[in-house]
């Protein structure tokens, strides 16, 4: 997992900025606490949103792009911004990084192509599995790389296995009807360049849903908020939710209190005046 030269970008990293903006207040060396606090700050703290992509507004994957966005302007964001970031903050400590790719599966058995975007961290000989982007599904905390292995992370559980005719690995979690798989992914490196062109697919393509209706997200240990369209839902550990319409003069708001998303005031607009458009579209989310 050497690189010769990172290409995460960790030496452009404002990194006092990005601890502040996940309130991280742990240690600066790259252990495996460290790992974990910098993950569950991460995924608490920057919500999974797609506005800029149903609004149709170019995203920039390099890191002063996204720096501005999710540190300066206090904005979410999806797979390929939140673990590129995340990336090259583990970098930036030292840790060892390595991209990967994922088909997403949500318990459908259809094959996908891999548009999903993740990280592997070797640490003390073992790998991690580190992903702060998947969304409302998203793990809390970074998942041993083992064959069989069962968590429980805050009130979710999460399982790995490893599929040897397909040679991919499957993550797993507990849902009220059972275990699901949420994504396969095997050992092929990513590169950010890698990531562009999956982004260029899931923000532009006509059947990607993450152009047809407004999709946010926040994993906690205790609580999953998800904005799809104009439902809220708040799903708790056992599988009780409450669910309710908003309208759209709501989302601005909603988004910054439940999800910690903050808006411009343009951006606020646009994003009610798409809401009142687009109604409920349908289409798979992570």
């Amino acid at each position: 997992m050497t690189d010769t030269v990172s290409v995460w970008g960790g030496d452009r990293l404002d990194l006092d900025a990005y601890l502040a903006r996940i309130g991280y207040q742990g240690g600066r060396e790259p252990t495996l606490d460290a790992l974990r606090l910098l993950h569950a700050r991460h995924s608490a703290s920057i919500g999974f949103e797609n506005v800029d992509v149903v609004l149709g507004r170019s995203i920039h994957l390099d890191l002063e792009s996204l720096q501005t966005k999710m540190i300066d302007r206090h904005r979410g964001g999806y797979c390929y911004e939140q673990n590129l970031l995340y990336a090259a903050a583990l970098d930036r400590f030292g840790f060892r990084v390595r991209g990967l790719g994922a088909r997403i599966r949500m318990g459908d058995d259809r094959l996908r192509p891999v548009t999903h975007a993740l990280l592997e961290v070797e640490l003390g000989g073992e790998n991690f599995l580190t992903d702060v982007g998947f969304g409302g599904s998203a793990l809390p905390a970074p998942l041993p790389l083992r064959d069989g292995i069962e968590v429980r992370q805050g009130g979710w559980d999460f399982a790995l296995s490893y599929e040897t005719d397909a040679e991919v690995w499957a993550l797993r979690t507990r849902t009220e009807d059972g275990w699901t798989d949420l994504y396969a992914f095997g050992p092929e490196r990513r590169f950010p360049v890698d990531y562009a062109v999956f982004h260029h697919y899931i923000s532009t393509h006509p059947r990607s849903p993450f152009i047809r209706r407004l999709v946010v997200q926040r994993p906690l240990p205790e609580l999953r908020s998800a904005l799809i369209g104009r439902e809220l839902t708040r799903t708790r550990p056992d599988f009780s939710r409450e669910v309710r319409r908003i309208a759209p003069e709501e989302t601005p708001e909603l988004l910054e209190t439940e999800f910690g998303i903050t808006l411009s005031a343009p951006d606020a607009e646009a994003l009610i005046a798409f809401q009142e458009r687009a109604g409920d579209a349908a289409g798979d989310t992570p």
